[in-house]
């Protein structure tokens, strides 16, 4: 395995751990719940308050290490299938 698809999938582990640290951070209610929601929602762009810069910035802080867990899996899962056949 070389290149782009090395650093995500041995770091997994990390990826996991940063994902239930920083991910969910605060942890009652996890703020990144609340921000999805506010998207799904139909709050984010318009209405009587929508999300700011900052917001934005807080949702792809919060959502990076999800991001990058999800990856990480595609790529095990990618190489899992690769080698079995």
């Amino acid at each position: 395995m070389k290149g782009f698809d090395q650093p995500f999938h041995k770091n997994t582990t990390l990826w996991l751990i940063a994902s239930l640290t920083l991910g969910l951070a605060p942890f009652t209610p996890p703020h990144i719940w609340g921000k999805l929601k506010w998207i799904y929602g139909g709050g984010a762009f318009t209405g009587e308050n929508p999300m700011q810069a900052m917001d934005w910035l807080d949702l792809a802080l919060h959502g990076t290490p999800w991001l990058m867990l999800l990856i990480s899996f595609g790529i095990a899962i990618k190489t899992k299938l690769k080698t079995k056949n």
